[in-house]
């Protein structure tokens, strides 16, 4: 339909000399539609709807111009999802219509050409972290909030994890409950190059003896994509871009939560509602229904789960029942003075289980560093009562007329010779 812009270029045109079928041309508009629009004198006008017949009315309008007022980033599809359960009864497009009149298209043209990367069903998963700190500050769940994401590349099938630190542990912890909700492993793991997992030294990228041994015990390679080819895992990179834009700007307007186990929880519930279990606009299938396919493709989990604890070794004090871990003394039984003892502290668990010779003799609550010891009542009783009933060796008594200490203890004076005989007893049998 021509637009009155269109309409002015045309008058232009016209007014130049140039000819009906060259205008028609073009403008890509049949010849019959510019001269019917030339010799009305323009475009008939917009068609207009009853406003009482519009789907998106005044009410539901002002309510979707609140949602996307800056700074606000909601998606069409969250604003949908907020304003069907307030009583909208319209349908999805006419609320992406609403809101791309208010805010305009969203994306831009790439700058160059890209082609998908297929992958076979049990093939690859991939992984990562997303920064989601500002939000965990602003809603108190402390300085720093991470997200692992992990996601089976064939299915689609994707999972998140909230967590306080991108460590090794909080790395495997991630990827082994990425593994136990897929029912399986896939054949290879792709992250980018992470400290880590890994060090990096030029375009090679060496994995830890920690990281080996995590891959090993599930039998899945583990492969780091090159330096500035986040491309190469964006199975995983879009949904991120998901979970900020919808899933936590939902949780910013409906209410945030009180800590990181309601927000696992929350997020859970949002991913089997809104992304597994709805139609992938790619695949057009269920993600929840091609993981049922993908499922046999995949390696089975290994028959004992990998302990992504923290483990390291201590040494007791050798005279107080005490060990360290992150600056704070924590107490252990007597018995163990001088030994050495293994501690363990499971990923965000906030419990350190001390082991000696096969069984666990102490478990603690952390604290926070710069605390007092830390002690187990029972120890410390303990401790108290071997140290309360130590043996002695006793003095011998010296027998004998005592001499009086000198006024000035260095000054030169005469004394008896001592009689060490009588004093000590025969030495060696003589006198």
């Amino acid at each position: 339909m021509f637009t009155q812009e269109e309409y002015m270029d045309v008058l232009g045109m016209r007014s130049q000399g140039w000819t009906i079928a060259e205008i028609a041309r073009e403008t890509n508009y049949h010849p019959a539609t510019v001269s019917k629009w030339l010799k009305n004198g323009g475009p008939p006008p917009a068609r207009t709807t009853d406003p009482e017949l519009l789907v998106v009315d005044q009410r539901w309008g002002s309510r979707i111009a609140e949602l996307v007022e800056p700074p606000s980033r909601l998606l069409s599809t969250s604003i949908f999802e907020i304003i069907a359960a307030e009583g909208f009864s319209g349908s999805y497009p006419s609320v992406v219509r609403t809101v791309r009149a208010l805010r305009g298209p969203r994306f831009r043209p790439a700058p160059q050409v890209s082609v998908p990367i297929e992958t076979a069903p049990g093939e690859e998963s991939q992984f990562d972290f997303s920064d989601c700190s500002a939000r965990g500050q602003a809603w108190d769940l402390g300085d720093t909030l991470w997200c692992f994401g992990a996601v089976a590349c064939w299915s689609r099938y994707l999972t998140w994890w909230f967590t306080t630190s991108v460590d090794r542990q909080h790395t495997f912890e991630g990827l082994t409950r990425h593994f136990e909700e897929l029912g399986g492993v896939p054949h290879r793991s792709r992250t980018d190059r992470m400290g880590a997992i890994g060090t990096s030294q030029g375009k090679r990228f060496s994995l830890h003896p920690p990281t080996i041994e995590y891959a090993v015990h599930h039998g899945t390679e583990i492969k780091a994509c090159q330096a500035r080819d986040a491309k190469r895992k964006g199975k995983i990179e879009r949904p991120f871009r998901e979970l900020e834009d919808s899933f936590l700007e939902e949780l910013a307007v409906l209410g945030p939560p009180s800590s990181i186990a309601e927000l696992n929880a929350t997020a859970g519930v949002w991913l089997a509602k809104r992304v597994n279990g709805r139609v992938h606009s790619v695949t057009g299938d269920r993600p929840v229904d091609r993981l049922d396919t993908e499922r046999p493709f995949l390696a089975p989990l290994p028959p004992h789960r990998f302990d992504t604890a923290y483990r390291q070794p201590r040494r007791v004090h050798v005279a107080l029942p005490l060990i360290e871990w992150d600056a704070v003394r924590y107490s252990v039984p007597p018995e163990c003075l001088g030994q050495m003892v293994g501690c363990r502290v499971e990923v965000d668990s906030g419990v350190l289980q001390v082991t000696w010779g096969g069984r666990t003799v102490a478990t603690h609550d952390l604290v926070e560093s710069p605390h007092d010891d830390v002690w187990d009542p029972a120890h410390r009783q303990a401790a108290e009562a071997a140290a309360l009933g130590r043996t002695t060796v006793p003095l011998r008594l010296i027998t004998g007329p005592l001499v009086p200490r000198p006024a000035t203890p260095y000054a030169n004076f005469d004394v008896d010779a001592p009689d060490l005989s009588a004093r000590y007893g025969a030495v060696g049998g003589k006198p």
